[in-house]
């Protein structure tokens, strides 16, 4: 956002950012053309997020609408993003939606927000226009049964999207998620933008091969596998290491004590929250970077490492913007066992200089394709045509896959008789693994 932000004023824009409060200073604060409104919000129990809860919305609402921007730009399906498109409904201005959250994946682990956002966007829906909020805060918000919350959400999601003048995502992955849960939306694909960190030392290692790992810790993000899988991959390379960056002491109570005993005995480097600026020496320190997430929809930090020239090792088979399996990736199905295997495949292969020279070239070449310049300078240009009344156009070539083959390469190949016809002999077909006979039993058993 901020990297938007930057590029839009130096446009000769102006910004109202609306958003909860939070700790942090914004380096774009006093800027003349910049205005910010900070929503009082809680933390959320069991999690990393903090909630606007409708303190104050009303008043914003009549402030916004009294004076509206030329375009609203939402992110995300928070109660905010609700105000934003209230806004965009009573002053008729063009809405952007950006999808870049897996909310269907995330429903299960922050189900402590579903129920309040389907009663806020009921009552959008409703066009109710007075005391909104009073009423949704008098709700009793329960867990839903299993599954319950996904299905709540997509069908919060699914008019929220269609409402859209334009849902942008950063990735095809992404793009045909909201497609599949809104069949209509006009979608425009905007990889998110980002640079090179600043080059340093690498920070001390051991004599082993370093995996590394940056970005938020918590459970969606497949924390727990890769803890799993590298206790196999320790069986096999000695001396190797994990080290895992990002504000552990967070996370909840069951993960932190693993990763504590996990640093205590498993050979896992905890180094805590590093400032950005200071991140580069960490990815200078590592051979491969470890993802194991399936619900991130783009993932900077994957273009952070490929900018350091990091060869990836992944579960996520869709997200391709900077990998290139067999070049600079090894890609592993979403288990301990395939996940082991595919970091050892990787720090083998890393033994081979050569392949590791093309490896770390090719990251850096993708990288670079997906800078923030280029991201914002998109945006510029669609804020630009929509306040002007003009098309924008969509990305073609999207195709959801709405009918997925439980069983793909599985051909049935036996034939039906009447009783009195049937053979007793098996009807000759190809045969698999799982049709294989079994042998005789032994004489005397």
């Amino acid at each position: 956002m901020q990297f938007l932000e930057e590029q839009v004023l130096a446009a000769g824009h102006k910004v109202l950012l609306v958003a909860p409060e939070a700790k942090g200073p914004n380096p774009h604060a006093g800027h003349p053309n910049r205005r910010e409104i900070r929503l009082p919000s809680v933390p959320i129990p069991g999690t990393q997020i903090r909630l606007s809860m409708g303190q104050d919305f009303d008043y914003r609402l009549a402030q916004m609408v009294a004076n509206p921007p030329d375009v609203i730009h939402v992110h995300g399906l928070g109660p905010i993003g609700l105000l934003g498109m209230w806004v965009a409904e009573r002053t008729g201005k063009p809405l952007v939606i950006t999808w870049h959250t897996d909310l269907e994946a995330y429903a299960e682990h922050y189900w402590h927000v579903v129920p309040f956002l389907n009663a806020a966007y009921k009552v959008y829906e409703l066009h109710m226009a007075e005391s909104t909020w009073d009423q949704i805060k008098k709700l009793k918000l329960k867990r839903p049964r299993r599954g319950g919350a996904q299905v709540e959400l997509l069908q919060l999601a699914s008019k929220m999207l269609t409402d859209a003048h334009l849902v942008t995502t950063p990735s095809d992955k992404t793009a045909k998620r909201v497609l599949e849960i809104a069949p209509t939306a006009r979608v425009r694909v905007v990889p998110n933008g980002t640079d090179a960190l600043p080059a340093l030392p690498p920070v001390p290692r051991g004599k082993g091969p370093r995996l590394i790992y940056v970005g938020r810790i918590s459970l969606e993000k497949g924390i727990g596998l890769m803890l799993d899988a590298f206790e196999l991959v320790r069986d096999q390379i000695p001396g190797v290491e994990l080290m895992i960056v990002g504000d552990w002491r967070e996370t909840p109570v069951t993960l932190r004590r693993r990763l504590q005993r996990a640093a205590r005995f498993g050979g896992v480097k905890l180094p805590g929250q590093i400032p950005r600026e200071k991140l580069g020496a960490y990815y200078a320190s590592g051979d491969a970077f470890v993802f194991a997430s399936l619900t991130d929809t783009q993932a900077l930090v994957l273009h952070e490492a490929a900018h350091a020239g990091l060869p990836f090792v992944m579960v996520d088979h869709e997200l391709r913007l900077v990998v290139e399996p067999g070049v600079n990736a090894v890609l592993a199905r979403p288990n301990a066992v395939s996940l082991a295997g595919a970091m050892v495949s990787m720090l083998n292969a890393l033994k081979d200089e050569e392949f590791a020279r093309a490896a770390s070239e090719r990251s850096k070449e993708l990288a670079a394709r997906f800078t923030i310049a280029n991201q914002s300078r998109e945006f510029v240009e669609i804020y630009e045509a929509l306040a002007a009344g003009r098309e924008v156009a969509l990305t073609e070539g999207l195709d959801p896959d709405y009918g997925r083959r439980v069983f793909p390469r599985r051909r049935v190949t036996a034939t039906f008789e009447s009783s009195e016809q049937a053979s007793l002999e098996p009807v000759p077909q190809r045969r698999h693994w799982w049709s294989r006979p079994k042998p005789a039993p032994a004489s005397g058993r």
